[in-house]
């Protein structure tokens, strides 16, 4: 499990096998599981295989109330999760007040990236490379150089 997706072997079982088939779109069938407030969307596409390919997954938030009464999701989860998914709604786009109200202090991967936020500012570090970012896209043209 990569760190900050939140996406297990299991997870990926358990939402083709038992969530709900969403759309099929240019990418793929997406099998959505909600699990405590945050929900995994698994993108899945036929191929030329005896058997479809699991293509990516993600994890969402579907009810923050929800969520955070679980005992699944600590809170840096939750901020996590909607601090990927705020950086991956507009890649392009700097987007410093979507990051400035989020507080994760445990390291995430995203593009080559390990990022980190702290409230108030309007970007994400890397802690390897030292890198800011206010957009997943600056995140994926810069390489980490560690």
């Amino acid at each position: 499990m990569q760190p900050g997706r939140y996406v297990s072997i299991e997870g990926v079982d358990t939402a083709i096998r038992s969530g709900q088939l969403r759309w099929n779109t240019t990418d793929g069938w997406r099998f959505a599981h909600l699990d405590d407030g945050v929900r995994l969307v698994v993108v899945v596409c036929d191929t030329e295989t005896a058997s479809p390919v699991v293509v990516t997954a993600w994890t969402e938030l579907a009810n923050l109330q929800t969520a955070r009464r679980s005992e699944r999701w600590d809170r840096t989860d939750l901020e996590t999760i909607q601090l990927r998914t705020a950086l991956s709604e507009r890649a392009e786009t700097h987007i410093p007040n979507r990051i400035r109200p989020r507080d994760v202090p445990r390291p995430f991967q995203i593009c080559s990236h390990t990022v980190t936020s702290n409230p108030g500012e309007g970007h994400v570090q890397c802690e390897d490379c030292g890198g800011r970012f206010r957009s997943k896209g600056g995140l994926d043209r810069s390489r980490c150089s560690k």
